[in-house]
Formats: structure tokens, sequence, C-alpha cells
């Protein structure tokens, strides 16, 4: 990963679903508030951007597609292998900084992606946590701003 790596969750802290029946049919999701425009921002400003999807083989392709479809933009998009659990995937990534949400739908921050990685990785990460379904356009739009946020 370059130096200037953003890994940002997408189920819950850039996308969420029209209503709560839709949480399992990804063509029920949509982008919230500003947050592709934000991305893109801080991709303009030299971040580089990737995203974490909890989709699973196949239906990476469609969360793939999904994000083109809404104008994110970004470099790739991790997830889960059969015998992954998130900690490998975002130290595999090594982001600079994670953006997801606090998983309060799903029992609380101890489902973040952050809290179960390395603790020597973990201290090189910036955690950024979100609310849940809220977005990211409280966010500095400085992408070094998130350093310190």
């Amino acid at each position: 990963m370059s130096q200037n790596t953003i890994m940002i969750f997408v189920e819950g802290t850039i996308l969420k679903p029209k209503s709560a029946l839709g949480l399992f049919d990804l063509t029920s999701y949509v982008p919230i508030g500003k947050c592709a425009e934000w991305i893109r921002g801080w991709q303009d400003q030299g971040a580089e951007i990737v995203y974490c999807t909890s989709r699973r083989k196949k239906q990476v392709r469609g969360m793939a597609d999904l994000l083109t479809q809404c104008g994110f933009t970004g470099t790739r998009l991790y997830y889960r292998n059969q015998k992954q659990q998130y900690k490998d995937v975002v130290e595999e990534a090594n982001p600079n900084i994670l953006i997801e949400d606090n998983c309060r739908s799903i029992g609380g921050s101890f489902q973040m992606c952050i809290s179960s990685v390395d603790p020597i990785m973990k201290k090189k990460i910036k955690s950024v946590p979100v609310e849940e379904f809220k977005g990211i356009d409280h966010l500095p739009q400085s992408y070094a701003d998130l350093f310190t946020y």
C-alpha cells in the first residue's frame, strides 16, 4: 500500500439499504450523504482509496459494480475469503487510515475491523469510527486533517 492509504468499510459507513428490509439485498443499497464527493476529494489530494466489504465471493463483483455506479473512486475492494476475519484483511491492506462504522446493529465496537488487528500494527493505523448508517459527511474534507480527527 502507498503511504497515503485510506481503507473504508462499505456497508453501514458509506452505503446503506433504502430500508431495513433491504439489508441483505445489494440492489437496495444507496450512498449515504455526499460520501462519494468526500472520497473523491481525498483521492484528489493524493490519498489512495481502498474499500472493505462484508460481501463474500459471489457478491463481491456486484459490490464493486455498485460502488462504480454510485461514483466511488478507488483502487481496490478487499473482502474476506472463507478462512479470513476482518483483521486479516486490514492487516493485508495495511492502511494509514481506517474509516468504519461503529457496528451498533451487530453488537458494537468489538465487531469493528480495527478491534482485533495486531496491536503493533494497530498503533500505525488511524482508526476513524463513524456512527452506523450516518455517513462520513462530518469528517474533514482535508485528507491531512483526518490524521488528527
